[in-house]
């Protein structure tokens, strides 16, 4: 028995975002299960890893639950040094546990006016006095990292960790509803909307199913702000077009389900794989590399 993790919404649950960034950029193997928020398939969800009462929770390969990403995160740090999720120098490694321990805590008008909803971006929210303080401690707390480590990469200290995890969440909401920060933390933000995993977890989250209407604001609306994807869309179940390739990219099964993209039809094993890819294809390397292959 391996890892099980459990989440809600990828577009709206901002803690499951966390959970999973650690597992996929520690290339930890995790089976996924996830329940639509609000209703009995949450509820039946949580049921399962109970006594967490909430997502994201984990199932060790033990059948222990444990709650709680700053726990998750700690775990997993542990039992996978080989992963090196948090800053391998000692310095670094306390500042890292601080910020994110503060982002765990902390924050609440930035999270009450801002919720995470990674399907629609504003161009305005009418931030309040509360909010913009909120801001100021985030780029407070970047500052004391951001610019030290660039010779090492573009993340908070250089290379990817858990205290990236932590605010990719924040990341996304100060994107979403253009909030106003520095260009240095500007330039971090468009470094976690664009990473791959992030892509690839917004276009689950695309994916799988309607809006949740509760996270509706009457804003005006802009587009996305990360990369533009490529353009696809979905082919109706009764069309009676062939797909180029006879198996799913991702899977390997029979294929049942299509999209066209630049006059080519590819086909996949279900919708939730069809549609993720119509969501933003080019976030898919094992996509992009199947229609590299056919030229």
């Amino acid at each position: 028995m391996g890892y099980e993790l459990a989440i809600g919404d990828r577009s709206y649950s901002s803690w499951s975002l966390r959970g999973w960034l650690i597992f996929a950029k520690g290339n930890i193997p995790v089976t996924v299960r996830k329940g639509r928020m609000y209703g009995p398939d949450f509820q039946r969800l949580l049921e399962e890893f109970a006594p967490a009462g909430l997502v994201p929770a984990l199932r060790l390969p033990d059948g222990v639950v444990i709650a709680e990403t700053m726990a998750i995160a700690e775990t997993m740090a542990e039992r996978h040094p080989e992963a090196r999720l948090w800053p391998q120098d000692p310095t670094e490694r306390a500042l890292a546990r601080w910020m994110s321990a503060e982002m765990h805590a902390g924050f609440g008008a930035l999270r009450s006016h801002c919720a995470m909803n990674l399907r629609v971006a504003y161009s305005e929210c009418a931030p309040s006095a509360d909010v913009l303080k909120d801001l100021e401690r985030i780029e407070m707390l970047w500052s004391q990292a951001l610019g030290k480590h660039t010779a090492k990469g573009p993340w908070l200290f250089g290379d990817w960790s858990i205290a990236d995890a932590f605010f990719a969440p924040v990341a996304a909401r100060i994107a979403g509803h253009s909030l106003p920060v520095s260009a240095k933390a500007a330039a971090y933000v468009e470094t976690q909307i664009a990473d791959p995993d992030f892509r690839r977890w917004r276009a689950m989250g695309a994916a799988e199913g309607a809006d949740q209407p509760s996270y509706a604001r009457d804003w005006p609306q802009k587009p996305w702000p990360g990369p533009a994807p490529l353009t696809a869309r979905a082919l109706p179940e009764d069309t009676t077009a062939r797909a180029i390739n006879s198996a799913c990219p991702y899977s390997g099964k029979p294929v049942t389900h299509l999209l066209e993209m630049e006059g080519r039809i590819w086909g996949f094993c279900n919708a939730f794989c069809r549609d993720k890819t119509v969501a933003d294809p080019a976030a898919w390397p094992a996509f992009m590399e199947m229609i590299s292959r056919t030229g």
